[in-house]
């Protein structure tokens, strides 16, 4: 299986300005990102950033990095730059690694790739975990999935999703025993021609009210692979106490 590894980095952060640089345990956040990925079994690794400095970081450190446009408006858009760029192939595999998961594992990056190789009704994989505590339900900020029984996704959605009706009837305050409820995990494997038609899709109405842009792979009716995770996927680095979290977890 042949894929490749592209990791979007922005500098320009809303709430964590100069996250892929900021340093844990001795190096940039970028480098720990990179370096899982390199762990895994792609052809080869790439940054995607819009900002020189995340460049020279890479560089540095003996990575690769290409130079994208500042104008993107996803991290789905700054891949297809990338693509075209490197000219890959329409039907070869990329694979986005978000820049801010300094602990990402090696093996479901190479899960999810598998896993769009395998399938070949399908031009996008994508992971999910169980939903075991009542607030991760309920919670807008954590993504849900639900699939079909071949698990192709149906719906994503920031809204508690599926809704138990008769299980909260009887008990609001914990999750039915009987609910298989997920999480989403925002990694993601594409073929390059879906990249390529992606672009070329306006803003889907759902996308534009979820704000979640697997949504538009839906709308536009292609089918996107979903597969419980390899192994637990720790939430990426979003404010200064993620930040402190990690730098914590990854102190020598």
């Amino acid at each position: 299986m042949k894929f490749y590894i592209v990791i979007p980095a922005r500098y320009a952060s809303s709430r964590l300005p100069g996250k892929p640089l900021k340093e844990i345990a001795g190096k940039p956040m970028i480098q720990h990102v990179y370096e899982r990925a390199q762990q895994c079994a792609a052809e080869r690794v790439i940054v995607a950033t819009d900002d020189e400095r995340i460049k020279a970081a890479v560089e540095g450190f003996g990575g690769e990095a290409v130079m994208t446009a500042a104008t993107h408006a996803s991290g789905t858009d700054r891949l297809y730059e990338v693509a075209q760029a490197l000219n890959f192939l329409p039907s070869d595999i990329v694979v986005n690694v978000q820049g801010d998961e300094p602990l990402i594992p090696p093996a479901v990056i190479d899960q999810v790739a598998g896993l769009l190789a395998r399938c070949d009704g399908a031009s996008v994989a994508t992971l999910s975990e169980s939903i075991t505590r009542l607030d991760d339900f309920l919670d807008p900020g954590v993504v849900k999935v639900v699939t079909d029984a071949q698990e192709h996704a149906l719906y994503f959605s920031r809204a508690p999703i599926p809704w138990p009706r008769d299980g909260f009837a009887a008990d609001k305050t914990r999750l039915p025993d009987s609910l298989n409820a997920r999480r989403h995990i925002g990694i993601y494997a594409y073929r390059v021609e879906l990249l390529n038609r992606f672009v070329s899709w306006p803003l889907a109405p759902l996308e534009a009210t979820e704000s979640l842009e697997q949504l538009r792979v839906l709308w536009n009716g292609e089918k996107i692979k979903v597969a419980l995770a390899a192994a637990s996927v720790p939430g990426g680095i979003d404010t200064a106490a993620d930040l402190q979290r990690v730098q914590r977890l990854l102190a020598p």
